[in-house]
């Protein structure tokens, strides 16, 4: 069974910068599509940047691109998402989430069927 848990979450002023970390275990593939969503209070949860664990492929949502910054550390199974020039409309809970390989990396709901429980990134203006 795959657990994800997120860290790095907080507060900050607009134009200010965050890590989130993903720590995942249990994996018994050698490959997985992860990715990052994120969720505002009464808003459907939205895709933000997917990749591919041993691949160089990254997708972004086109509000974060040139902003955000998806990366990953095979060796340690830890998934990173840099937040930059962060905006008040950036504020949510932020997920990850793992789908182990056959695997789409989009920034679709349906395409993972692992998720951590989310960490919050509040943005103020």
């Amino acid at each position: 069974q795959v657990q994800l848990l997120e860290t790095g979450g907080g507060s900050v002023q607009a134009g200010g910068s965050l890590r989130l970390s993903c720590a995942a275990s249990g994996y018994t593939a050698n490959t997985y599509c992860m990715a990052w969503f994120r969720q505002a209070p009464g808003k459907e949860r939205e895709g933000v940047a997917a990749t591919v664990t041993g691949s160089s492929y990254t997708a972004y949502a086109d509000s974060v691109k040139g902003r955000f910054t998806i990366s990953k550390d095979n060796a340690k199974n830890t998934l990173y998402l840099g937040l930059y020039s962060l905006k008040p409309e950036d504020s949510g809970l932020y997920y990850c989430a793992a789908q182990p390989r056959p695997c789409a990396a989009t920034l679709r709901v349906p395409s993972y069927n692992y998720w951590g429980q989310g960490t919050q990134v509040t943005v103020s203006s």
